[in-house]
């Protein structure tokens, strides 16, 4: 296919965040890991997890994105940029981990914290 333009190659490593990492698992494929930015990762936990309840019925996947926005530092959700990916990327972690709870009888999904 040949190499990219040098300025695509510049572009993509842009993206790519060059500070601590953390690793994420992911409920839907067990056994997989990857790893993805601490500071944003830990900023979207804590608004996950503050808006979360904590007993049944929790929150569906539409309506915990559309809270945790409220909750995230400008700094690394400029006008709630990227806030769906990080919120699925940290909901699939913490079920992973068992910190969440999929309501699996509901209909649409809904989690709750453990």
């Amino acid at each position: 296919m040949g190499e990219l333009p040098t300025f695509r190659l510049k572009m993509a490593k842009d993206r790519k965040s060059d500070g601590p990492k953390v690793e994420v698992r992911n409920a839907n494929q067990p056994g997989w890991v990857g790893k993805v930015d601490a500071a944003k990762y830990e900023a979207m936990r804590a608004a996950v997890i503050r808006v979360l309840p904590r007993n049944a019925p929790g929150l569906t996947q539409t309506e915990l994105r559309n809270k945790v926005v409220f909750h995230l530092p400008n700094e690394h959700f400029p006008q709630g940029e990227k806030a769906d990916w990080w919120a699925k990327c940290v909901q699939l972690d913490l079920e992973a981990k068992g910190v969440l709870i999929r309501e699996r009888d509901a209909r649409p999904l809904r989690w709750h914290r453990s």
